[in-house]
């Protein structure tokens, strides 16, 4: 328990620490510990993803809620064998097993809600000016759109993809591997022209450590 705890404690950046990807239902509903089999791993990886792509998310709209963060494999087989919205461990594209992959197979994920657009969303706004806004901002790997409070899953990779999927209209995939969009950079910049600027929070300044 006490190691459990000190690996919750870790920071994995400025925002985030690992404590706020540990989080279950399954778990704590069907009592399945939520433990790593490779602890350093899920630390580096799960470093890479909070760097890159959740502090920017965090630093420009505010609060980022995460739905669903890691799991460990034994959870993520559990969730998949009993048809709980879990893909199979070997799945190409199950992003929320940190520890699964190094090297170029690392991968880190988590599904998450930004409320600041989600109220939007809520009075019809669409999804794709979030999805144009991470796309043209951030270097992600994938994205696939809930219909529920437009939350996504949100990848990183060492080696991102760059696709873009959905589970509402238009469902499908909005951007495929290696694919120019169909909407040119002027237009995606239209969708998306009421945005805060990327960063723009006005964050307290970090002291300065003693010479």
């Amino acid at each position: 328990m006490w190691s459990l705890e000190t690996f919750g404690r870790i920071r994995l950046s400025r925002h985030f620490f690992m404590r706020d990807f540990m989080y279950s239902e399954i778990s704590g509903y069907h009592g399945i510990p939520n433990v790593p089999e490779n602890p350093d791993l899920v630390i580096e990886n799960g470093r890479a993803f909070c760097t890159a792509l959740m502090d920017p998310l965090e630093e420009t709209f505010g609060r980022v809620a995460v739905r669903s963060g890691y799991r460990s494999a034994t959870l993520n087989r559990y969730g998949n064998d009993n048809r709980l919205n879990c893909a199979r461990n070997d799945h190409p594209l199950e992003c929320h097993i940190w520890d699964r992959g190094t090297g170029a197979d690392a991968i880190a994920g988590a599904s998450v809600v930004i409320p600041w657009f989600a109220d939007q969303y809520d009075q019809g706004r669409d999804w794709r000016d979030l999805a144009w806004w991470v796309h043209d901002h951030l270097p992600y790997s994938e994205m696939w759109f809930f219909p529920k409070l437009a939350a996504f899953n949100l990848v990183w990779r060492p080696n991102p993809q760059r696709t873009i999927s959905s589970y509402m209209a238009p469902r499908g995939m909005l951007l495929r591997a290696g694919e120019t969009p169909e909407e040119p950079l002027a237009a995606r910049r239209k969708r998306y022209a009421d945005f805060p600027p990327l960063g723009g929070i006005d964050l307290p300044m970090r002291p300065v450590a003693a010479p």
